[in-house]
């Protein structure tokens, strides 16, 4: 397991490297945080390009930006206006289903405790961290998959699972990273440390990388 000094000097590298201003689209969102529309771009932005949910979102919120407006919709319009965020009919669903969940169970209000998030089907760990961290500013960890597979290539921690790699994390990272830390891991994994053949020959942290699980780079 890295030192908590290795893990601060992972961190500022690519904190360095990565700046706020080139964050995803998810946290540019947190300068003037709408927890509704966080919400719904986390679900627009599963398995989806950051560019096209950027795009995308701007596109439902001129339409709609309230659950109300969305259940309004109707659904070959809604399917319509995300079609480029990709898997677009099950996502018109979640968003229709969300939406309904939080006027009837949140008077249209989004939940800021993760288990009232959790229970809204089509909310996952992710999401509700993602909620929590950026519309809240409450101290959590969202995990995505670069998250997952970077924190235990590293050696951070070690979990076969984006939920353990949260619970790993939370007692291995300083909690200084916790607000930054999926912006700079998801950007790094686009750009260098990919899930299948990472760019180790031009990663800056290359020398404190363990490269855990790595069998094939470039």
């Amino acid at each position: 397991m890295n030192s908590r000094g290795n893990i601060e000097k992972i961190m500022n590298i690519l904190k360095a490297k990565y700046p706020s201003n080139e964050k995803t689209t998810l946290n540019r969102m947190r300068t003037k945080p709408d927890a509704f529309k966080i919400l719904i771009s986390c679900l627009l932005s599963l398995r989806a390009r950051d560019e096209n949910t950027e795009k995308v979102s701007r596109q439902l919120f001129e339409v709609a930006n309230t659950p109300e407006q969305i259940v309004k919709i109707p659904l070959k319009k809604l399917e319509k206006l995300i079609y480029s965020s990709g898997h677009y009919k099950k996502k018109s669903q979640v968003l229709k289903h969300v939406s309904n969940e939080l006027i009837n169970r949140f008077h249209s209000k989004v939940p800021d405790k993760k288990e009232e998030l959790l229970s809204i089907k089509g909310i996952g760990p992710k999401t509700a961290n993602i909620v929590l961290a950026f519309a809240y500013n409450q101290q959590v960890i969202p995990v995505d998959v670069h998250v997952h597979v970077i924190a235990n290539r590293l050696g951070w921690v070690k979990a076969n699972t984006p939920e353990k790699t949260e619970k790993e994390l939370e007692k291995v990272l300083p909690k200084e990273y916790w607000a930054d830390v999926n912006a700079i891991l998801v950007q790094f994994g686009r750009e260098t440390c990919v899930t299948l053949s990472p760019k180790c020959s031009i990663c800056p942290i290359n020398k404190y990388c363990k490269r855990i699980g790595v069998n094939r780079s470039r």
